[in-house]
This record gives C-alpha cells, sequence and structure tokens, in this order.
C-alpha cells in the first residue's frame, strides 16, 4: 500500500532520518519518501496507515489526520 502523510515539525535531516526509522522499525522494506519543504512523507509500507501514523507521532511529530 501506499500512503501520503501531512507530517508537521521536521526541520531538517535528522527529523528526516527520524522518520524514516521510524516507518523502518514496523517495516524494515518500507519505502520512505520525504518533502520537508511541503511538510509531506510517502511511504509505501504493508503496515496499516494508523500504525505509521503513530510511529511518526511517537517521535515527536504531528500526523494529520486521513
Amino acid at each position: 500500500m501506499s500512503y501520503q502523510f501531512t507530517v508537521t515539525g521536521m526541520t531538517c535531516g535528522h527529523c528526516e532520518r527520524a522518520v524514516t526509522q521510524a516507518v523502518q522499525a514496523l517495516d524494515p522494506a518500507a519505502e520512505v519518501r520525504i518533502d520537508r519543504a511541503a511538510n509531506r512523507v510517502d511511504v509505501a509500507s504493508t503496515q496499516p496507515r494508523d500504525a505509521l501514523a503513530a510511529a511518526i507521532a511517537e517521535e515527536g511529530y504531528e500526523v494529520a489526520p486521513a
């Protein structure tokens, strides 16, 4: 499945790595593409959307509802 998230609070490369690692902790095969300027995170993963959003939020970033 492919999901798009609006994620606010990402300000640097470290933020991008934190989000990527949070997603890949759930699904090591997940593909993560981040457009920090647009507050957008695209994820291709077999995990449910809610689980991915929760993992990103646990890193301290705000994930807008779907």
